[in-house]
């Protein structure tokens, strides 16, 4: 039962910072389309790793990922007003380069399907 728990509270984690992060007024954030990839939740909910991935590639998201760590306190004290948590988990934001990779993924299948 824990399992479902965790992963309903990191939807809706997931759901709740990817709304805060579009109003921040962070350069290194607003310049560029982000997204949040996943969210982990650690076992007793303290922890949360917020894996973030831009379009633009993993530079982008490195920088962003700097702007976001200057706006943990807002994040969090936002994600915890919003979702009435108990205790609101303390956040590390990871960048991914998920997004480039499926992009490059998606570029070989259309090269693939060019050269029947």
């Amino acid at each position: 039962m824990a399992g479902h728990k965790s992963d309903r509270v990191s939807e809706d984690i997931k759901r709740e910072v990817t709304a805060v992060i579009r109003e921040l007024k962070d350069p290194r954030v607003q310049n560029c389309l982000l997204t949040v990839v996943r969210v982990e939740v650690s076992s007793d909910a303290s922890f949360v790793k917020v894996y973030v991935s831009a379009m633009e590639g993993i530079e982008t998201a490195r920088n962003a990922v700097k702007g976001l760590v200057s706006a943990t306190g807002y994040i969090r004290r936002a994600v915890g007003k919003n979702l009435h948590l108990r205790k609101t988990p303390e956040m590390k934001f990871i960048a991914d380069d998920s997004i480039a990779h499926g992009m490059g993924i998606v570029k070989i299948l259309d090269d693939l399907d060019t050269t029947e």
